[in-house]
């Protein structure tokens, strides 16, 4: 009995080669930042706003209001 062909067109065309892991190790995906720590009062409404998304997404609150902060920045 014949073969058949496979017309799923995702599948690889040809021989495949094997290439080597280019991925950096973790350590040197994320280089860290100099920061200063200030005190900012926020409202109570914020916080758990932040809070609530931080846990959602499984991050730290401050982390997330850090990065807004600096995104602003950047802008201007």
């Amino acid at each position: 009995m014949p073969q058949k062909k496979s017309s799923d067109s995702d599948m690889p065309i040809g021989r495949l080669t094997r290439v080597d892991n280019f991925f950096p190790p973790p350590q040197d995906l994320v280089l860290p930042e100099k920061t200063v720590k200030v005190t900012l009062a926020l409202t109570k409404a914020s916080v758990e706003f932040f809070k609530k998304q931080a846990h959602r997404h499984h991050i730290k609150y401050q982390k997330m209001i850090r990065e807004l902060v600096d995104r602003y920045a950047k802008m201007y």
